[in-house]
């Protein structure tokens, strides 16, 4: 049984670790310039600058990012996260038609919408939520896929986004409930099981999906014992990579799981009958999840 090696994080943040060959990205490529100004001119957040994703130069070279509504302030402050935390921001009333038009200039046939965590709204900005999907559709007419905070467990705020009728209805667990006090600050992994159990149980054909950071000392038993919660609620996709750090004041890197390890852990999920599951050390809820939903057939007539 592959063990994923559990270390007691020491007072003083140990020093940031160098970085395994596989671990590598390419340069900046030619078309990363178009997205990038185009994302500038609509005055849009994406998820790729402010949680530092590795994967950012692959993703605008093919003109494709994911976007974040509802600022670029976020009210919790998770551990392992570095999108700006503090005094949040007005929502603009027009950023789902500024979005949408986004989504028209990239050619997106799949457009994945995530938020900052917004615990200072009524309804967590389901709203806002809402009235994004509605625009990116009627302007695009591309699948949709929403990356959710949990909504503080507002089942009327969790309707609200499930009225929009995205095509797939992804939150993420992120990590094992024994280090949610460290990771997931504020959060609950029961939460997390009860969104996920709620949207299947109103909307049986919308697609879920959830994802977790691996490398932060969670064991492999640990990691199953989670899958079979997910799988228990009808979670239909899973996406696992590594946690990098993206500052030395974020939590420290307890293990890089090599690639192969990804794979095994990748395939035990598969045996507890989830539809898709990908699994690797760049792997993020929205890489390449236009491709997940097409081998699944999301959003095909």
């Amino acid at each position: 049984m592959l063990e994923i090696i559990n270390a007691t994080p020491s007072e003083t943040p140990p020093p940031r670790r160098r970085l395994p060959p596989w671990l590598k990205r390419p340069l900046p490529q030619p078309g990363m310039q178009f997205t990038s100004s185009l994302i500038e001119e609509l005055k849009l957040e994406t998820v790729c600058e402010s949680a530092k994703c590795p994967n950012q130069t692959e993703c605008w070279s093919q003109k494709t990012a994911t976007f974040m509504i509802l600022g670029n302030v976020c009210t919790r402050p998770c551990g392992f996260c570095s999108v700006p935390k503090g005094k949040t921001e007005q929502v603009q009333g027009d950023e789902p038609q500024r979005l949408a038009e986004a989504a028209r200039r990239l050619g997106l046939r799949h457009v994945v919408i995530t938020s900052v965590t917004r615990d200072d709204l009524a309804d967590g900005g389901a709203e806002h939520f809402y009235q994004c999907v509605l625009a990116v559709r009627e302007l695009t007419g591309a699948v949709v896929e929403v990356l959710t905070p949990d909504f503080m467990g507002n089942r009327a705020a969790i309707q609200r986004v499930i009225d929009a009728q995205p095509e797939v209805f992804n939150h993420n667990t992120e990590t094992v409930p024994r280090l949610y006090d460290r990771v997931r600050r504020n959060a609950k992994y029961q939460r997390t099981l009860d969104l996920l159990d709620q949207v299947k149980q109103t909307a049986p054909n919308l697609a879920t999906k959830s994802g977790l950071m691996l490398g932060l000392g969670e064991t492999t038993e640990e990691l199953l014992e989670v899958f079979a919660d997910l799988r228990k609620v009808g979670c239909d996709m899973l996406t696992l990579g590594q946690y990098l750090q993206p500052t030395g004041g974020h939590l420290p890197v307890e293990r890089y799981v090599p690639p192969e390890e990804f794979d095994e852990i990748g395939e035990m999920a598969r045996k507890l009958g989830f539809k898709f599951v990908a699994s690797g050390p760049f792997v993020r809820s929205s890489y390449h999840a236009g491709e997940m939903a097409g081998q699944l057939h999301i959003g095909e007539q």
